[in-house]
């Protein structure tokens, strides 16, 4: 009896030492999973309009995330989020810059800014106005064939595999297909994820058709003058082969979490990482690197306002782009990598832009070459990725056009753009390449266009 009783406080002790173990390896995770659900909860209620039952529901199905409890108070505008009580997070919202992830000693009574927006109604039909469009038909088009593509990327029977969300189908300016789960339509704003990046290229290419930057010259980041860091370009940066170390794991306290949900400038996180490749020499998916982009075109202006102003002003209202919405740090800086939100109409302007190579209805918001460099394969990349777009040069999807080139975010924001084929495709879910078939999908609608 004795020994048994031994054996069981001996188990016991263990026991605790695990949980301590598992506790103290664990406790750090907890702001970042706190962090999250916070921001996720802050900007899905105010941004998009939906419920926090809802979003606790559908848009918190990240590992971990769940174990958080969140609560949101509408009329001060701000969610907070613990895990069982450790780690408390709070995302305040505010009008033109979205929801923003603070920290206990960021100041939320001081004075800050916001972009100045021009929003022009025309007596145009989409995409150049805001009316029903024309009614088309176009022989070449088989409809039916469509309709079937875009049914089978949707569940069916309750069976949550797909996870679609919406679909809208372009071709020749005119929508062809569009459809959306219960709960959405055409008002809905969705989030891009990292098809803010392509936003953020965006950018560049009106600065560079503007004169104002070379990408090919050097980054000149203050801090790696001294070493051979400083031999890169804001191409390589764009091309994301910059040959500086990162860790883009989701899944553990890692360069990305920190920087998207405990850093207050995230435009300071690649900055300071060693370069382990020289440029050219090694392609890495960043979204460090492309906050740091964010904090080399803020000092491409005298002011923060002028620099808050600039994408509304020279590309997202300029072709109507209306319910766009790009979020910012507790620096003020544009969320470049992750944080830009609009309808699903919307992105697909963005489609046709440059589907259109920079013009839009006469107007050349930037030069045709700029979209042969963003569709250029970066070095070391298999063909998969330019300049912070991918591709389908190296056949990633087999059954897709080669010049198919497309602005991706997590769990399978799409904008698909298919020059050859004259059509802008645009999807939002829940998961990406691994429960949605995007090569069939494609196919069926590519053969759609006869």
């Amino acid at each position: 009896m004795k020994r048994f009783k031994k054996i069981i406080s001996i188990t016991f002790l263990l026991l605790i030492v695990v949980i301590c173990i598992a506790v103290v390896l664990n406790y750090p995770k907890l702001e970042i999973i706190s962090g999250f659900s916070a921001k996720n909860m802050s900007s899905s209620v105010f941004i998009g309009q939906r419920s926090l039952e809802y979003t606790d529901k559908t848009d918190h199905n990240v590992p971990n995330v769940r174990l958080a409890t969140d609560q949101v108070d509408i009329g001060k505008k701000y969610s907070i989020a613990n895990v069982y009580g450790f780690k408390e997070r709070k995302a305040i919202y505010r009008e033109g810059l979205g929801s923003i992830l603070i920290d206990d000693d960021f100041d939320e009574n001081q004075p800050f800014l916001i972009p100045n927006r021009r929003f022009s109604k025309t007596n145009l039909s989409y995409p150049y106005g805001d009316l029903p469009q024309r009614d088309s038909v176009f022989e070449e088009i088989n409809y039916k064939k469509v309709e079937k593509a875009v049914a089978t990327i949707f569940d069916i029977d309750g069976v949550e595999k797909n996870k679609t969300r919406a679909v809208l189908v372009l071709y020749k300016d005119q929508i062809i297909a569009e459809r959306y789960i219960d709960g959405f339509d055409k008002n809905s704003k969705l989030l891009g994820w990292s098809m803010t990046k392509s936003v953020l290229s965006t950018m560049y290419g009106v600065l560079q058709a503007q004169g104002k930057i070379d990408i090919y010259n050097k980054a000149l980041v203050d801090e790696w003058q001294n070493d051979e860091r400083k031999e890169i370009t804001i191409n390589n940066l764009l091309q994301m082969n910059s040959g500086l170390e990162w860790d883009e794991d989701y899944g553990s306290i890692s360069d990305i979490t920190k920087m998207l949900y405990i850093d207050k400038d995230m435009t300071l996180s690649q900055i300071h990482k060693n370069a382990i490749h020289k440029p050219n020499e090694h392609w890495l998916y960043s979204s460090g690197t492309s906050n740091l982009l964010s904090g080399i075109l803020r000092k491409q202006f005298t002011t923060h306002q002028e620099y808050l102003d600039f994408p509304y002003r020279e590309f997202i209202d300029k072709i109507g782009m209306h319910s766009m919405l790009i979020e910012t740090d507790m620096a003020g800086n544009y969320v470049g990598s992750s944080y830009a939100w609009a309808t699903v109409r919307d992105w697909g302007k963005f489609g046709l832009l440059y589907l259109h190579k920079g013009n839009w209805k006469g107007q050349q918001i930037f030069d045709p070459e700029w979209v042969n460099y963003v569709t250029t394969p970066s070095p070391t990349s298999k063909g998969d990725y330019g300049g912070h777009f991918w591709l389908n040069a190296g056949g990633f999807y087999p059954d897709a056009p080669r010049d198919m080139f497309s602005a991706n975010g997590y769990q399978g924001q799409r904008v698909f753009i298919i020059p050859s084929k004259d059509l802008v495709i645009v999807r939002f879910g829940l998961i990406g390449d691994a429960g949605v078939d995007f090569n069939r999908f494609l196919k069926e609608i590519v053969n759609a266009v006869e």
